[in-house]
């Protein structure tokens, strides 16, 4: 049967015993070691899919191992032909996950996806550039103006509000950055400016989070979600 892989530890840890993976019914998760490493892993489902169950079993397993210590997440889906397969991986790249461990000790990631709040940034975009003030006055005293000129200015509006996001985005980065240890630009996100995933250390996570509610504070016009503390997905296979 195929090894099912949810992450990496160092072989000096204590992991929990007796945790449930994934499948139906959950497989139990055993460990696999290759010298100073042991992967987390169990039997892999025939079939093996997304399934919500799954993918929280999987979040389960990886979050209560890493407890009391690092854990080098692997995404859901990570399956080898069988437990020497696995050891075999452990060893080809046992150094450069030992160096990812130490790097992930003591640490967790926070993503941040920012949004404009659409009218705050359109008033905001609009009373800082004169000439856009102008012109939208002279519509409104000539009823809204023809339908060339409603185009013209909300053209020059949407460029205004495009050059406001990149700001905001190299604001928001520029701001948080110095609150963690690493910093990873996630895939682009229709409707976020920024999608951002940050390496915090535990002792500066309230640090973090501070600067994340000051950043709001002071700029009305954007809209912050952070999720975290996660298992350090994004930072797995970074250095």
């Amino acid at each position: 049967m195929s090894t099912y892989v949810y992450g990496i530890a160092s072989a000096d840890r204590t992991l929990p015993e007796a945790i449930e993976g994934i499948g139906d019914p959950p497989s139990p998760v055993r460990t696999v070691r290759s010298g100073d490493l042991v992967a987390l892993c169990s039997d892999a489902p025939a079939q093996p899919r997304a399934k919500r169950r799954d993918l929280l079993a999987h979040q389960h397993v990886v979050i209560t191992a890493g407890k009391d210590g690092p854990v080098l997440p692997l995404r859901f889906g990570g399956i080898a032909p069988d437990d020497a397969a696995v050891a075999d991986i452990l060893a080809e790249h046992h150094d450069r996950y030992l160096e990812r461990l130490e790097a992930l000790d003591g640490k967790d990631e926070f993503n941040v996806k920012v949004h404009h709040d659409e009218d705050s940034v359109l008033h905001l975009v609009v009373t800082a550039d004169p000439d856009l003030m102008a012109l939208h006055a002279a519509q409104r005293a000539a009823g809204g103006g023809t339908h060339e000129e409603k185009i013209a200015f909300g053209e020059r509006v949407a460029r205004a509000v495009a050059e406001r996001e990149r700001a905001d985005a190299a604001l928001v980065e520029e701001t948080l950055a110095p609150y963690a240890a690493a910093v990873v630009r996630g895939p682009e996100d229709t409707g976020h400016l920024a999608n951002l995933s940050f390496l915090v250390e535990r002792e500066r996570r309230d640090a973090f989070l501070e600067a994340v509610r000051a950043l709001r504070q002071e700029h009305e016009h954007l809209r912050e979600q952070v999720t975290g503390p996660l298992p350090p997905y994004s930072f797995a296979g970074a250095g």
